[in-house]
């Protein structure tokens, strides 16, 4: 008998460190606060009988079973996950962990992003991840090279005009 498995590739997560350190204390906040409330809020509903009409019970049973799936989906975001030192990193091009001061040419408008794993996207900080369109459109790209990206809107062209930390 041959038994084969598929194992799902997980794709590295290229994260700083003060990435890593937030999905570290997010974690640790899921597991030792909020798996503690969730607990005591199933002890309080079976306290109250029937479990089988019992609403409550119900309800912080499946919160029970979101939480650990939370908890699961982030330990394995941060197995996967690679601090990259910025020291390392290539300024004469687009990388990961590297902000990029661009010109929208249409708009005449300059707009800063850092480029950063999906996990650290924030666009209110001007984050963006590289697996966005724009992130994805400016990745590898030098100072000076006019870029055009598709968005859901339509096409954006960019020229870099800087990249650094």
């Amino acid at each position: 008998m041959v038994v084969s498995f598929l194992y799902k590739k997980m794709a590295i997560n290229y994260v700083s460190q003060e990435g890593f350190d937030s999905l570290k204390e997010q974690i640790e906040q899921l597991e030792k606060v909020d798996r503690k409330k969730i607990s005591n809020q199933i002890a309080e509903a079976r306290d109250k009988g029937d479990l089988s009409e019992n609403a409550e019970y119900d309800a912080a049973k499946e919160a029970q079973g979101l939480l650990e799936m939370k908890i699961s989906k982030l330990k394995n975001i941060m197995a996967n996950s690679r601090v990259i030192d910025p020291r390392d990193l290539d300024l004469s091009k687009v990388n990961i962990q590297t902000k990029v001061r661009l010109m929208n040419i249409k708009f005449n408008k300059e707009v800063t992003y850092h480029i950063v794993a999906e996990s650290e996207a924030n666009l209110r900080e001007n984050k963006i991840s590289v697996q966005s369109p724009i992130g994805k459109g400016l990745m590898g790209k030098k100072i000076g090279e006019i870029v055009d990206i598709e968005v859901p809107a339509g096409t954006i062209q960019f020229e870099i005009l800087e990249v650094g930390l």
